[in-house]
């Protein structure tokens, strides 16, 4: 008899029914004479309980039935008889594939702090949390690639090797095969990189954005989902070291084009999350009330399903940089000094500052355009005021910015010259400025942080906690 899957029993499954389950022993209660076993297989948060009549099984395998144990368990289904579950295993053959010394394990059926399961991230899937999680990441995985698929881009692999720094940033991941004890110099003493593998310095890509507008410029729409890295030496609960972008990049898309895109895009995922998983988002939506139950009301987060759904009613609010911080300047929290960070022109809004417009102001999500050229990346397209540039940000509730993108610039002297202007290599950057010389349009594109989008459908606090194994500044564990 071929084994079925929880999820698949607990759907369909009929009293009557001789199945096969296998998984693992999230409990086990009972009497003298009865055992009842949680068994879960991973394939949802529910579990399937197994009915276990003592007499009928030897004492000594019973004894291996411990939490964390893995089962194959054959039997009849039948109606239960308690409350939780409609349809219950009666078990006529146990067989304990892997045992699991409770003494050694360290996943029990109690309540296990997060710092705790980070610790022990190769068995925190294990739990209904992080198996909640990792379904939801799955399902959103699939979302975002069925979403571009039905549009018509094309999915572009991007290098994850690059020479060139997209961001202009410089804290980036170094790759090379040189003997970092003895490496060769040149004459003037530095590192020469001429001898290393690609002939030249290369790093661990922080965005596949600029190669990314290689494709759209021929192929019309394309899309991006991999892997990035930042050698940022942060500790926050927003940042990893090795994290996942999705990076669109258009052809013939203005601003207010690749605004309509994000919010669909956005719409579209979190609408799939709430048709497919609404399993796991009501028990992380329990996890997170219960988290939550003893702070102030004013300081409690919006309902997970609630929250969710709340983006979807909401048509996105659109207004530029310059109206955004008028706003934050006449604002109560401003006014009486409860910002932490300071409000004026030509900042780099904070969380608290969007968080502000987003849940306080216009109780909607938020789209702010037209930032500062200052405090924005080069390739950004230039407005006629030579201040600002036609960049766009999402902002979320409870999360502030989710996604960061503009309409790039096409004209190729503005270009060379913000180049210049931010000390960007103009001659090493020659393939990209091929593009604004032989048929350049105009095109925009946008990111989103996968690990950030997880945080904002999940209610995780710590986006560690929706990457499977974090990396972050001292710890490549795993």
């Amino acid at each position: 008899m071929a084994r079925l899957k929880i999820k698949d029993i607990l759907k369909s499954g009929k009293a009557g029914d001789e199945v096969v389950a296998k998984g693992w022993v999230r409990t086990k209660r009972g009497s003298k004479n009865v055992n009842f076993i949680a068994l879960n297989d991973g394939s949802t948060i529910n579990n399937l309980q197994i009915v276990v009549d003592v007499e009928s099984f030897d004492e000594a395998l019973l004894r291996d039935i411990n939490t964390g144990a893995s089962l194959a368990v054959t039997g009849t289904l039948v109606e239960s008889a308690g409350s939780g579950q409609n349809i219950e295993l009666n078990a006529r053959e146990i067989e304990v594939l892997g045992k699991a010394d409770p003494e050694k394990f360290p996943i029990q059926s109690k309540k296990h702090s997060l710092e705790f399961l980070r610790e022990n991230a190769h068995l925190r899937f294990r739990t209904n949390t992080f198996g909640a999680v990792f379904r939801i990441r799955h399902a959103m995985a699939f979302a975002i690639h069925k979403y571009f698929n039905e549009k018509g881009f094309n999915y572009l692999h991007t290098p994850i090797i690059t020479a060139s720094d997209a961001e202009g940033a410089g804290q980036m991941f170094r790759v090379s095969t040189l003997d970092a004890k003895n490496p060769p110099l040149t004459e003037e003493g530095a590192i020469d990189y001429s001898q290393d593998f690609f002939g030249r310095a290369t790093n661990l890509t922080v965005s596949g954005q600029l190669e990314g507008e290689l494709g759209a410029l021929a192929l019309g729409e394309i899309y991006t989902f991999g892997p990035t890295f930042r050698a940022e030496n942060s500790n926050t609960t927003r940042h990893l070291a090795e994290f996942w972008m999705i990076e669109p990049e258009m052809a013939f898309y203005d601003l207010k084009d690749n605004m309509d895109l994000a919010e669909e895009f956005l719409k579209s995922c979190i609408k799939y999350a709430l048709d497919n998983c609404m399993d796991d988002l009501k028990f992380l939506a329990q996890r997170l009330e219960q988290e939550e139950k003893n702070k102030p009301q004013d300081q409690r987060s919006m309902p997970l399903i609630e929250k969710l759904q709340f983006v979807l009613d909401n048509d996105f609010i659109r207004l530029t940089y310059t109206e955004a911080i008028d706003i934050l300047r006449n604002s109560k929290p401003f006014k009486k000094n409860q910002f932490q960070f300071p409000v004026e022109w030509g900042i780099d809004l904070q969380s608290e500052h969007e968080r502000y417009l987003v849940e306080k102001h216009f109780k909607c999500p938020v789209i702010l355009t037209d930032y500062p050229k200052d405090i924005k990346a080069f390739y950004m397209k230039q407005n006629d005021d030579n201040k600002t540039v036609r960049a766009m940000d999402v902002l979320f509730p409870q999360i502030g910015e989710i996604i960061g993108g503009s309409q790039r610039e096409e004209d190729l002297t503005k270009l060379e010259n913000r180049m210049k202007e931010m000390d960007i290599p103009v001659d090493e950057m020659w393939w990209y400025l091929d593009t604004r010389r032989f048929g350049s349009v105009v095109h925009s594109g946008f990111g989103l942080g996968f690990e950030r989008f997880i945080l904002f459908v999940t209610g995780m606090g710590n986006i560690r906690d929706v990457i499977a194994f974090p990396r972050t500044p001292k710890n490549a564990e795993f």
